[in-house]
């Protein structure tokens, strides 16, 4: 019979090995919570503005330290991450470009709202080159966009500045006219533009072109345009502005008719859906965001709404976010997005899953001091270690994404900075040097 004595020093020691197997375990991120906790104390920065922040180690599944990250804030483009994820879901291949049928001597198509038909960095031109290459007659049947020109709560203002293009069911050519210099003379494309430009006389200011809200008419200074001189324009968005831009670019004639679209419409695909994704994340693309959506929509039904298919996308593939996020369009340009740092972050664990490959994730977005629009926000390096996405309108600026400590430990981040009313570059610096300690020292 074993020693009652020996029993109980047997089972206290059982048990002081368990209880320092568990600190031993919970420690290291116990420690780093205390020292990014005391760096955000700190901070004398930080202390002026509206900051949340949250930070998960991925590959324990816990949330290491948290700043009024279950707070509502202004993600500007950090929304660009839902719309990417549910491409992830939704679009896992390829873009749909043009919904057609071949009826009699005719082919009527319609559009799915793809960014990527005769985009000037995507060039997907296989639903150009069908259009193109067809001896039928062409006809396009509009109708199926049902939301606005603009996304819900855009500053109508800057319709004029390149990260406001127009939302329609058939954008051609990035929806914007590329205004540039050659030899001293000013270049417009597309060319069919060119006779809606008028030069102002009376304007003796620098060179700029300014389109007229409601029309296509661009006013441009009176003044030389300067050498290496480049100004992209949205252009106003319309059935007869689509289709003329078409026949001009085909050199063939294209019709308008009323027709709903059949269910056995066949589909042609641009491009493959990475592509646009990146392309819409790194140099932050709103124009591609936008469109995403209606895409989205394209596969649920006739209607292309931004509306409904945020509300889809939400009960679908987003119920395990801890907040309910209020998400209205596709790009952030709209302050009515509003969403949560931990929301933020179980985004971009579901975002992680669903890639599946980290060096592809990573390719992807932009890279601190390497690529997109992080690429001047760090030093300058061949070894990034952030990997996110930015998201900057006036008087907020943020990042979320993926951080990669020295020790080789991935964490993923949400900083958003709302409601300052320092230089955007302070509160950037502040970000980098706080995102710089964490990847440093753990």
């Amino acid at each position: 019979m074993e020693n009652p004595y020996l029993h109980y020093k047997k089972q206290l020691i059982y048990l002081i090995l368990i209880l320092t197997a568990c600190f031993s375990a919970c420690a290291p991120n116990k420690i780093i919570t205390n020292k990014v906790k005391r760096e955000f104390k700190n901070s004398a920065i930080i202390k002026q503005y509206q900051v949340g922040f949250a930070l998960f180690d991925l590959a324990k599944k816990e949330m290491i330290f948290q700043k009024d990250a279950d707070k509502y804030y202004t993600p500007a483009s950090n929304t660009k991450l839902y719309t990417f994820y549910a491409g992830l879901k939704m679009m896992p291949d390829s873009i749909p470009s043009l919904k057609y049928i071949e009826k009699g001597d005719s082919l009527i198509f319609w559009g799915t709202g793809d960014p990527s038909f005769l985009h000037s960095q995507l060039k997907g031109t296989k639903a150009f080159n069908l259009l193109k290459s067809t001896n039928k007659k062409l006809f396009f049947a509009p109708g199926r966009y049902t939301g606005d020109f603009y996304g819900n709560g855009w500053q109508w203002d800057d319709y004029n500045e390149y990260y406001q293009a127009e939302i329609n069911e058939l954008p051609l050519m990035d929806n914007m006219v590329l205004v540039s210099s050659k030899a001293g003379s000013m270049q417009i494309s597309p060319q069919t533009f060119a006779s809606c430009f008028i030069k102002d006389s009376l304007d003796n200011k620098p060179f700029r072109v300014i389109r007229d809200f409601n029309l296509n008419r661009f006013n441009y200074s009176s003044t030389v345009i300067p050498a290496k001189y480049a100004q992209q324009i949205p252009y106003k968005v319309s059935q007869s502005t689509t289709v003329n831009l078409l026949s001009d670019t085909l050199n063939k004639y294209v019709g308008i008719i009323n027709m709903k679209m059949p269910a056995d419409a066949k589909i042609i695909y641009n491009v493959k859906s990475d592509s646009v994704f990146k392309e819409m994340l790194l140099p932050s693309d709103n124009f591609i965001a936008e469109q995403l959506l209606l895409v989205y929509a394209n596969k649920l039904g006739e209607e292309l709404n931004t509306a409904k298919v945020i509300n889809y996308v939400e009960k679908q593939y987003l119920s395990a976010l801890p907040d309910k996020p209020r998400w209205v369009d596709g790009s952030g340009l709209s302050r009515g997005n509003l969403f949560t740092p931990r929301d933020m972050v179980k985004l971009l664990e579901l975002i992680y899953s669903e890639v599946n490959n980290q060096e592809k994730l990573f390719d992807m977005l932009p890279a601190g001091g390497k690529t997109g629009t992080l690429k001047n926000a760090y030093p300058k390096t061949d070894n990034p270690f952030v990997f996110g996405k930015t998201g900057s309108l006036s008087n907020n600026h943020n990042q979320s994404g993926y951080v990669v400590t020295k020790k080789g430990k991935v964490f993923i981040f949400s900083f958003m900075n709302n409601n300052f009313v320092l230089p955007t570059s302070d509160v950037r610096k502040e970000m980098v040097r706080v995102m710089t300690y964490i990847h440093e020292n753990f």
